[in-house]
């Protein structure tokens, strides 16, 4: 069993790093990383309910949620300075 989340968790970096490379929209990618954390909370809290740790998935939802609000206010900033969300993913080191 735990293989297999192994191996769902490498297919759900894969699938984030071909999303980030893919789309130039920068609300589109934080949309695909916040579909990917929230699967992976999904088996987190299946794993962590086995063991009776729900506590611990309690954590990883507050650390979920302070994430997502610095990628809107990294959105934010980003449409401030350049005037829209279109990105290239070499050229974002300027922030």
């Amino acid at each position: 069993m735990m293989t297999d989340l192994l191996i769902y968790m490498y297919l759900c970096i894969i699938v984030l790093n071909l999303m980030i490379f893919t789309y130039k929209f920068m609300l589109v990618v934080l949309m695909m990383i916040e579909l990917v954390i929230l699967n992976i909370s999904m088996v987190m809290f299946l794993v962590f309910s086995l063991m009776n740790l729900e506590l611990f998935t309690i954590y990883y939802l507050i650390f979920l949620v302070c994430e997502s609000t610095l990628g809107l206010s990294l959105l934010v900033v980003i449409v401030r300075f350049s005037g829209n969300e279109l990105f290239y993913t070499f050229n974002l080191m300027k922030f």
